[in-house]
Parts: C-alpha cells; structure tokens; sequence
C-alpha cells in the first residue's frame, strides 16, 4: 500500500516537473517572439542567417535562381553571393537520365566528385580542366531549409564532351547511352549561347550585374564630396564654340550665352559613360533659383572623372579647330562619338539668357 502511494506521488511529481518544464519552454518561446518583434528586419536576417549557418554550414547563398530549359531538358541554376554560376548537381543528374536520388544518398568521400563521371569508363575522357570543375559547390538558397550541391557552370558542356566521346569510342553501356543522348541535346543548345549567359538569363541576374556594373562606374567618375573650383575649360574651347556659332568672342569676359552650357553637355558631358550626366545632376541638384550651387567638374572624381573630361575636352577642340563650319563639326562629333551618343538633344540658341561661364 505504502509502495502505490509512493509510486502515485512521485508521477504526481514528474507531472508536476514536466508541466513547469513546458510552461518554461512555451514562456521562453513567447520571450523569444517578444524579442524578436522588437528588433528591426536586418537584424531578424543576422540571427535567421547566423541559425542556418549553424545547422548546414558556412555555405554560399543563391541570390539568384532559375531554370535553364533546352528541349524538353531543364536544369535548375543560381548565382551565388560571390557571383559564381552553378548548375544544380541533381538537376543535371536527371538531365542525363540518372537517378537524381543520387546526389542526396552519396554524401562522404563521393562528394568531392561529381556522381555522373565516377564511372570507370569515362575516365579516359575526363581532361584537366574538368578535373579542376570536378568538386561540387554546396550552398542554399535564401528563405528555404537545407542545402544542395551544384558545379560551376562552365563545367556542363565539358560533361556533355565527355559523354560523346565515350559514345563515339563505342564504350558506354546501355544506361549510358541514354546519357550521352541527353548530352548531345545539351551540347547543341549550349553551342549557340554561351553557358553563363543562359544562367544569366535564367536567374535574372544580368539585371542586376548592369546595375553593379553602372554602380562600379558612377563610383569611379562621381565623387559626392566636391573639390575646390579650378578651371579646366581653356579659352580656346569658348574661342572656337563662338567662331563656329557666328558670336563676336570678347577675350577675357566670364559672361557667356547659357547656351554654351547646353553645348557643353552635349560634347562634353554627356560624351562621358551613360548614366554620369544624371548622377552628377543627382549630387549636384539646382537649388529654388534653378542654378546649380557648383560645377559639375568639381564632382567628378580626380583619377578616373577628371581625366577623362580633360581628354575630351581637348578632343573636341581639336575637332572645333579644323572644322570650317558648325556642320564640319557637328558631323567630326558624330562621327568620332558615333558609338557613345545618345538621343539627338534640339536646342534653340534663342531660349536662353547670358550667364557665368561654366
């Protein structure tokens, strides 16, 4: 009797402990939700961020995805965070009629090679260059759990070469066949466009590389912090705009016609990387008066903005200076230009009024 009593306490007990361990768990559950409605969206992104790191690994993130599709083939791709193009190894395993499974079952030693060339009838057509592609890159992609694996890019027509030349050999077996029938679909449609440029394609990223590429340039050309005005338009430059436009040019005089400012961005400005004239309009904006505060030229950057506005600068002098005639000129311009000119910009001489020079 004495032994149930014992018994019945000591479950009354543990009921006891295990209802103050769950309301301890769901307690540090709701504290954890309280905090994190607390903090701001980056900082959920670095603890979210830094958990997946713990449980898969320090691996590369996809921030870009897509599908690469030729025929009725299609293989999953991404651009990882450090610009890397990679084809999903599972993907291209089903792509070759290859048990996609596979890739997930053969973790361990296998995963420093790739599972469709371990066969040991294709390694005779295995070259350097794809040995130094063999190794797999593991990475994840942003918002979903787990981890694959993928091969850089420009490994997949080597693979497809492989393939063919085992057939042509006459030493594929049956299953492989039907690999290197898969391979050859692959190869043709990869033949009329470059590999990379398809994941580009496919992923969506070659948006965002013409950004980075047209941030790259804004940053070497447009400094937002301004230097010191110097002048860097020569009175030759105004001598010859005035010859060519008919003016009576006064030496001397800092009064010019705000046209000349219109023709200053067509020749010179505007003749410097697309996306330049807009960015120094940006850090540079007119104030309630409609005037700039500075000269465009004091934003452009020492190294690279400067250098190339003194180039080109002297460049259209020299065409000014053997130029009979405005349309002499106008022609050189374009045609020297022809590649970097954008829309025709009209201009009227008469809308505008004198101002400083520039």
């Amino acid at each position: 009797m004495q032994a149930s009593i014992n018994e019945l306490e000591a479950s009354m007990a543990e009921s006891t402990d295990n209802s103050k361990e769950s309301g301890a768990v769901e307690m540090a559950r709701k504290g954890g939700r309280a905090r994190a409605a607390k903090l701001g969206p980056e900082a959920r992104s670095a603890i979210a961020s830094e958990a997946a790191a713990a449980r898969w690994g320090n691996v590369h993130i996809a921030e870009s995805t897509g599908e690469i599709k030729i025929g009725e083939l299609s293989i999953a791709c991404a651009v990882l965070d450090d610009g890397t193009r990679v084809v999903s190894q599972s993907t291209v395993l089903q792509a070759l009629g290859r048990n996609p499974e596979k890739s997930r079952r053969s973790r361990g030693s296998s995963e420093v090679r790739a599972p469709f060339l371990l066969a040991n009838n294709l390694q005779p057509f295995i070259g350097e260059d794809l040995k130094q592609l063999d190794e797999p890159i593991p990475y994840r992609i942003a918002g979903e759990s787990g981890r694959a694996l993928g091969y850089r890019a420009e490994m997949l027509p080597l693979v497809c070469e492989v393939y063919l030349d085992a057939e042509r050999a006459g030493v594929l077996d049956r299953k492989q066949v039907t690999a290197a029938a898969a391979a050859a679909i692959l190869y043709r449609g990869l033949a009329r466009v470059g590999i990379v440029a398809l994941v580009d394609e496919a992923t969506g990223f070659q948006d965002r590389r013409a950004r980075d590429e047209l941030r790259l340039i804004l940053e070497a050309y447009v400094s937002t912090e301004f230097r010191k005005w110097v002048r860097v338009f020569p009175d030759d430059f105004f001598e010859q705009v005035y010859r060519l436009q008919g003016w009576d040019y006064e030496k001397g005089s800092s009064k010019r016609p705000g046209y000349v400012g219109k023709l200053i961005n067509k020749y010179i400005y505007d003749a410097l990387p697309v996306g330049v004239t807009e960015e120094l309009q940006r850090v540079n904006p007119r104030n309630e008066n409609g005037n700039r505060p500075r000269r465009h030229h004091q934003h452009l950057s020492t190294d690279t903005g400067n250098v190339h506005l003194d180039r080109q600068i002297s460049t259209v002098i020299t065409l000014m200076r053997i130029s009979d005639s405005n349309s002499e000129f106008e022609d050189l311009f374009a045609r020297a230009f022809a590649s970097q000119l954008r829309l025709p910009v009209i201009i009227n001489p008469t809308d505008y009024q004198d101002s400083p020079t520039r």
